[in-house]
């Protein structure tokens, strides 16, 4: 089925396979992640997390095979969405998130699909979401996490650039702030002072305002921890340049401090 693109919302393509089966759902985000997805959802089925949560693959537009219809439903996805049209990792999280919000979800768990994170830490984030909080981030700095095979050069800018002015703009202290790996409430999500779904989320935007949006207004924030694993002796994957997309990370960051994506900031 094809949604046509409205405010906020890029078109796109939906091809369900399985009905709603969950309170909770897992957004994945992808863009010709290869075998990487696959065998991060192969994780995922051995540890049973379509019994917690709907897995719902989130493409950007891959042109590799890897959203093959056979594939994906061997490997327990419940629904695919395919973007036709703009923008990149905001849009097809808008995508996502507007999916979400019409098939009825209590919560959304968000995680790149390049098989870096420790997909097996779902139910972790649907626990918090039962608790109350609306923003739960993944953060492999806490005790209990872990970082392996990180790049220095990303280590040290998110401990020491990203995450204290990320914590700064939130009010709340937060540790691994580049890191998708999240939980949100459908409180949170909905609510009229924070709008997820507007078209000014098109890369990475979205992901810096929700980091700091739910403190902003109030809402329970937590940390948990989780695993983030890098490929060893292979290029790492991410879809960043290291100086086009960073850059574009830093503008970002700063754009965020000083309310930029506040729904009453936009002109």
């Amino acid at each position: 089925m094809i949604y046509e693109k409205q405010p906020g919302v890029p078109k796109f393509e939906c091809t369900e396979y399985a009905e709603k089966s969950s309170d909770y759902v897992v957004l994945i985000p992808i863009i010709n992640e290869g075998k990487r997805i696959h065998t991060e959802l192969q994780r995922a089925k051995d540890s049973r997390i379509s019994e917690y949560a709907d897995i719902v693959v989130c493409d950007g537009g891959s042109t590799d095979g890897c959203t093959q219809e056979n594939i994906l439903r061997e490997l327990d996805a419940n629904t695919l969405l395919v973007k036709k049209d703009t923008g990149k990792q905001g849009a097809q999280l808008r995508m996502g998130i507007w999916w979400a919000i019409q098939r009825g979800y209590q919560g959304v768990i968000t995680i790149d699909g390049n098989n870096k994170d420790s997909i097996e830490d779902v139910p972790r984030f649907i626990e918090k979401l039962k608790e109350g909080f609306d923003l739960i981030q993944g953060s492999r700095f806490i005790e209990g996490g872990k970082g392996i095979n990180t790049p220095w050069v990303r280590d040290l800018s998110v401990r020491l650039i990203h995450a204290p002015v990320i914590s700064m703009t939130a009010g709340q202290r937060f540790t691994d702030t580049t890191n998708a790996y999240r939980g949100y409430s459908m409180r949170y999500l909905k609510d009229e002072r924070v709008q997820p779904l507007r078209d000014i989320f098109m890369s990475y935007e979205l992901l810096a305002y929700l980091s700091v949006r739910a403190t902003q207004l109030g809402m329970k924030a937590c940390e948990i921890p989780v695993t983030r694993e890098y490929p060893a002796n292979e290029k790492t994957p991410t879809k960043i340049s290291f100086f086009k997309g960073n850059s574009e990370l830093l503008k970002i960051l700063f754009k965020n401090l000083f309310g930029a994506y506040r729904p009453e900031d936009v002109k």
